[in-house]
């Protein structure tokens, strides 16, 4: 079995392809939460239907199934805020296409 603590430094560092910073820096992962084998994470994105979700959500997922923990996540938006906050961030920080 894993904790919290585990999962964090598991993907704490998991970056974003095309923006200087981690998924958590950006916002994107919004909470994550561990019940027995299971480790659930909400992704927050700044626009519905983003093409890199799948390789997102996948960088996230990798090492946590790869110690043997059961994945699932769900999908929200950002907030106004949140989303202004990742703007920012990524003109900041934008190092090219993600594709």
């Amino acid at each position: 079995m894993i904790d919290l603590n585990e999962v964090y430094k598991l993907v704490k560092d998991v970056e974003h392809p095309a923006i200087g910073h981690s998924l958590f820096d950006l916002g994107i992962i919004k909470e994550v939460d561990v019940e027995g084998n299971i480790v659930s994470v909400v992704f927050a994105f700044p626009f519905p239907n983003i093409p890199i979700e799948d390789q997102l959500v996948g960088s996230v997922a990798a090492p946590l199934v790869e110690k043997g923990m059961d994945f699932k996540y769900k999908v929200d938006l950002m907030s106004e805020e949140e989303k202004s906050n990742f703007m920012k961030m990524e003109a900041e920080a934008w190092k090219g296409s993600a594709f």
